[in-house]
């Protein structure tokens, strides 16, 4: 299981996520995803903490707190869905000869 960690400020370091979670108990894995385009965090990131307990700990503690100027979003992150990732190319979606983008 993991915890989703939203709203998170652009400065943020998987060290500084590893240091916050540290505190509610044994921080497992953290992943930062970033922008493939800019290397740029895109401002989430989900935590594993060893067990539920810890995991449930830091959820009650975090959520909606105020953390390096930013008001955190923090829950149990929700199983990826088959087939989540975009099939619509680099252009974000439609065609690109309808939007006149070649």
């Amino acid at each position: 299981m993991s915890i989703y960690v939203g709203n998170l400020s652009y400065q943020v370091t998987e060290e500084d996520l590893k240091r916050a979670f540290a505190e509610y108990g044994e921080v497992g894995r953290v992943q930062l995803p970033t922008d493939r385009e800019t290397g740029q965090p895109r401002g989430f990131a989900f935590v594993e903490m060893k067990t539920d307990a810890e995991e449930q700990a830091a959820i009650d503690a975090l959520d909606g707190a105020e953390w390096m100027g930013r008001a955190l979003k923090v829950n149990k992150a929700k199983p990826r869905e088959e087939g989540s990732g975009s099939s619509r190319g680099s252009w974000g979606g439609g065609d690109a000869r309808r939007n006149n983008r070649y």
